[in-house]
């Protein structure tokens, strides 16, 4: 949905609801009853009953006559009701399981006034107030657990309905489609022709599943259309927090902050404009070659986007409240996305690609910003050893996922972690490239002297040692060795 919600709006909006019958499980009219425990379960019920239903959005209305339908007024406000000293809001959503979107409005229809809670469905999990889960039975509110086929029912949804299918935006004619979504790109990304009739926008549109049609004769957004094609994120209230922000930081951490932007366009239609946004904000390295002076960018750009679709591509969109984030610092950069990885960090390299977002994975590969057969990593990999960079790290932080790369640091500035982070990735990335890793490969990608082997020797030691690699063959001598990862 639009964050713009004006009074024309939420008028025709309840007119709408009123039009309904009596008996429905995502709309509750009320007058002026909203005790808070009611209020929080009314929301686990009718979240997950739109669930059920296929609803993007259930509907908790005061002001309204249950019976009728009329509209009779109401004293409750519910964006200035508190429970003891705690914004109503802010009680139901510490006390509601998963987080998930609600939105008071209070307006005026016929000269009496509304108050109008927006719920947004259950997603991935049915929604609990206070530890218990209800469903909408008829005009009834129920405990869900009481009801077991339906229960059944609506974790087959879950199971079934991806992130991407879900809908952003309900009900809106084709010029509001057309003014929200930034279609001229979409023909430009996939070196298509702009159709010359709206109709045929909106038909590709619909085939590539960005929007979807719906039996009011309008059209419904689909997750995947507003986040791959929206002119501004924030237009669509429950996406507007998966917009990327990038920090700059003044030194190594995070005391000081020097510059702070978030994206606004969608991922498709922004992609090339971040990385190049990124790629301004970071120093270059002055490095010498035959007496001339040249700046070189402190990360290769290839490794920046590979790392950056795929924190886009493979973030965790039910995660509430957070989206991917791109940070500098003057020593390294860590780019975090939402979710806990599908693979272990230590397979990232050669694991197949697993996608929690396979519709929106696949139109990023069809656009060319990623790959389909999963080589990412590798490139990131190969390219911080071309640049004798040390190794990048891949590790979960709490709920999120993070790549860090790390500027240029000479051999001797790189600790014991460093170099054994170094090895095990430079013997995967053998392994993939159906080579071995020996002491001169990894002496050539640290850029050691030959004279200095033993220091290598030493590294693969240390390595073997903490069983991050593992010897091919030890009947060999040991100037033959060749090492392969621990899981090879």
């Amino acid at each position: 949905m639009t964050v713009d919600r004006t009074t024309e709006y939420l008028v025709g909006l309840l007119n709408e609801l009123r039009k309904l019958p009596r008996e429905t499980e995502w709309v509750e009219f009320k007058r002026n009853d909203a005790e808070p425990d009611d209020v929080g379960e009314y929301i686990s019920a009718l979240a997950n009953s739109a669930a059920l239903l296929g609803k993007a959005c259930a509907y908790l209305v005061w002001g309204i006559d249950d019976a009728t339908h009329d509209v009779v007024g109401t004293t409750f406000v519910g964006t200035k009701t508190k429970v003891g000293n705690e914004e109503l809001e802010n009680w139901l959503l510490r006390l509601l399981t998963p987080k998930i979107d609600f939105r008071f409005f209070e307006f005026v229809a016929e000269g009496k006034p509304v108050t109008l809670l927006e719920i947004g469905r259950a997603f991935r999990h049915p929604v609990q107030f206070k530890g218990q889960e209800f469903i909408r039975v008829g005009s009834y509110k129920k405990k869900l657990k009481e009801f077991s086929e339906k229960e059944r029912a609506l974790w087959r949804i879950f199971d079934a309905t991806p992130f991407e299918d879900l809908l952003a935006a309900e009900n809106l004619a084709g010029e509001e489609v057309l003014r929200l979504l930034d279609y001229p790109a979409y023909f430009d990304l996939l070196k298509q022709p702009l159709p010359e009739a709206r109709k045929g926008v909106l038909e590709a549109l619909a085939g590539d599943r960005m929007i979807t049609a719906s039996n009011r004769g309008t059209w419904n957004v689909t997750n995947l259309g507003a986040i791959l094609l929206a002119k501004r994120l924030d237009e669509f209230r429950k996406l507007q927090r998966k917009a990327v922000r990038v920090v700059v930081y003044k030194g190594a951490d995070r005391l000081e902050t020097v510059r702070e932007q978030v994206g606004g366009k969608g991922y498709a239609t922004g992609f090339e404009g971040l990385i190049d946004f990124v790629n301004n904000l970071l120093p270059a390295n002055e490095v010498v070659d035959r007496a001339l002076r040249t700046d070189v960018p402190m990360y290769p750009e290839l490794a920046i986007r590979e790392l950056v679709a795929n924190a886009l591509i493979h973030q965790d969109f039910f995660v509430a409240g957070a989206g991917p984030m791109i940070e500098i610092f003057s020593d390294r950069m860590e780019i975090t996305n939402p979710g806990v990885p599908l693979v272990e960090t230590d397979r990232f390299l050669d694991s197949p690609p697993r996608s929690r977002n396979e519709a929106l994975a696949s139109f990023m590969r069809r656009i060319g910003v990623c790959e389909e057969r999963g080589s990412g990593v590798d490139k990131v990999v190969f390219q911080t050893e071309f640049y004798q960079l040390p190794a990048p790290l891949f590790e979960v932080a709490g709920d999120n996922t993070r790549a860090v790369l790390f500027a240029h640091r000479l051999f001797g500035e790189m600790d014991k972690g460093d170099r054994m982070r170094a090895c095990y990735l430079h013997a995967c990335l053998r392994y993939v490239q159906r080579a071995a890793m020996n002491n001169t490969s990894l002496r050539e990608r640290f850029g050691i002297d030959p004279k200095n082997s033993a220091t290598v020797s030493r590294i693969i030691k240390d390595t073997l040692a903490a069983k991050m690699i593992r010897c091919r063959d030890e009947t060999v001598g040991s100037k033959a060795r060749t090492y392969l990862p621990w899981w090879a």
